[in-house]
């Protein structure tokens, strides 16, 4: 079964920049639409931004324009710029239909 690991979280201040990673354990971006989710305290998880497996791209509303999806051969991205503490959140990968086992995430803390 595909095991997802995300990484590149931390703590950044307002208008920082950083750029998360998914592994897999299988080659899996190139054949499947990816997504990013992102679950802040107390709230449900949301989706983020996908990577359809030609290269059509949808992104959240409340991060258009500020968060970037992309991949290569080996790893899923996500460049997140001109951050806000609202954005502040533990962000997991998986693939659209999300029935693949989800990560342990990795954890962005938005705070001055």
């Amino acid at each position: 079964q595909v095991q997802l690991v995300e990484s590149g979280g931390g703590l950044v201040q307002p208008g920082g920049s950083l750029t998360l990673s998914c592994a897999a354990s299988e080659n899996i971006f190139s054949k499947n639409t990816m997504a990013w989710y992102r679950q802040a305290p107390g709230k449900q998880r949301e989706f983020v931004a996908l990577l359809t497996s030609n290269g059509l791209r949808n992104i959240a509303d409340s991060v258009n324009g500020r968060f970037t999806i992309s991949r290569d051969n080996t790893k899923l991205y996500l460049q997140m710029n001109s951050l806000i503490p609202e954005d502040t959140a533990v962000y997991y990968c998986n693939r659209l239909k999300q029935d693949w086992p989800w990560g342990q995430g990795t954890q962005v803390t938005v705070s001055s």
